[in-house]
């Protein structure tokens, strides 16, 4: 059976070999809407080759293109040539026959490839194309080769990444939105990694600006993962970009995130931590931007939030302390006067329906006063009943009366374990 796709032809020969188990976790039927730049097969075969070898690492692979010229000319090479350039287990690993990818043989994958490269708005960049991000080419070691769905535009866009917690708290995802929209219609591209939580309240934000959002996945780019953001992926695939240095097929690995990581980090001018524990990933996204010579951002919390204490350790350790997406900007060199005119000529976009149905509109919400006493009680801190209870002398069905009311208008979430919370909107 083959993948449907929205915009090119139906692959029956071809998707059979990614042993796709779940359709609804493709990208084949994602919206696009350019032609993708014509790829020369043989030229294809041989980056393909050497990208996906086996042992050939990113920074060997760029000093044999540097010193021969391009992947067929560094195939062209004799064993000693290239380890003299390299060394041995490099030349090894670039002249050894190509192995299967991702379990399927390297010659029908060149076909896949090259069917998947032909449907609108899927691309094959490589270290010799214009289109390449510029951003990567400061690191190391950028990857040789990468697969992209989208608007190439974007890819070479200013950008600063956000990322976060997965298991988010109310307050985090608004702020991860807010700042990603402010951001976005300043001119700044939103670089995340389309997991669950803040990347996904980030990527909503920044479409709904006026510039967009770039995703880098761990996974190969025909594939969505969580299979819970396939509508999102169709939004990023029309209105943004997806990226992936993972072969077509790849599934989600939990080493592939780390690398991952490095990819967000690289394509950024900075990096803002909204919600990270102390064992949080997006810690490592901040080391790997840090040693890249990208700025780091947080957003300090609660003392008492779990959530909280990985931003606060980078503060501590030197992370830039934000409390406002001018803040952000300030450090871009992006006048607030320019950005507010930004912010003006963004164009339209539907809103994000993340306070969508059962929220009462600000016109229709007319907060009384037992709501009132509730909402300042709460304070910044997450607060049981029985807490609340004791700070406003309410009984319990009137304060649980106001806790909806409050719920109604998102102004207060409900958190695990009876827990309530205020939710600052923009």
């Amino acid at each position: 059976m083959g993948v449907a796709s929205g915009c090119g032809p139906r692959l029956r020969d071809l998707s059979f070999l990614f042993r796709i188990k779940n359709l609804n976790m493709t990208t084949a039927d994602l919206p696009t809407g350019e032609a993708a730049p014509t790829l020369d097969a043989d030229e294809l075969r041989a980056w393909l080759r050497l990208a996906h070898a086996k042992g050939l690492r990113p920074l060997a692979l760029r000093a044999l293109l540097a010193a021969f010229g391009g992947p067929r000319e560094v195939l062209s090479e004799s064993f000693a040539s290239l380890a003299e350039t390299a060394d041995a287990r490099a030349a090894e690993a670039a002249l050894a026959p190509p192995e299967d990818v991702e379990g399927v043989p390297f010659d029908d994958y060149i076909e896949a490839v090259l069917a998947w490269a032909s449907e609108p708005c899927n691309h094959i960049l490589t270290l010799a194309d214009a289109t390449y991000p510029q951003a990567l080419l400061t690191m190391p070691d950028p990857p040789p080769l990468l697969y992209a769905k989208g608007r190439l535009d974007l890819l070479q866009a200013r950008a600063v990444a956000i990322v976060g917690s997965r298991n988010a708290s109310p307050q985090g995802l608004e702020d991860a939105r807010r700042f990603a929209r402010a951001l976005s219609d300043a001119g700044l591209a939103v670089v995340s990694g389309l997991a669950l939580g803040i990347d996904a309240s980030a990527h909503r934000g920044a479409l709904e600006g006026a510039t967009g959002t770039v995703s880098v996945i761990g996974t190969g780019a025909d594939l969505v993962y969580p299979a819970a953001h396939h509508t999102l992926a169709h939004e990023l695939a029309r209105d943004g970009a997806i990226l992936s240095e993972w072969p077509l097929g790849t599934p989600a690995r939990s080493a592939n995130f780390p690398q991952r990581n490095r990819l967000i980090a690289g394509m950024s001018g900075g990096v803002l931590i909204v919600e990270a524990a102390m064992r949080s990933g997006s810690l490592i996204t901040a080391r790997l931007a840090n040693e890249m010579g990208r700025d780091v951002f947080a957003i300090p919390g609660s003392i008492h939030a779990p959530l909280s204490q990985g931003c606060h350790r980078l503060i501590k350790q030197g992370a830039k302390l934000v409390e406002t997406p001018e803040d952000v900007l300030e450090e871009f060199g992006i006048p607030t006067a320019t950005a507010s005119a930004a912010a003006q000529r963004a164009r339209s976009r539907p809103v994000s329906a993340s306070w969508a149905s059962a929220r009462l509109s600000e016109a229709e919400f007319a907060m009384n006063g037992d709501a009132e006493r509730v909402l300042g009680a709460l304070g910044h801190a997450p607060a049981t009943l029985e807490i609340l209870a004791m700070r406003t002398d309410l009984d319990g069905a009137v304060l649980q009366s106001a806790l909806l009311q409050l719920e109604l208008s998102g102004r207060v979430a409900a958190l695990a374990g009876g827990r309530y919370t205020a939710v600052e909107r923009s």
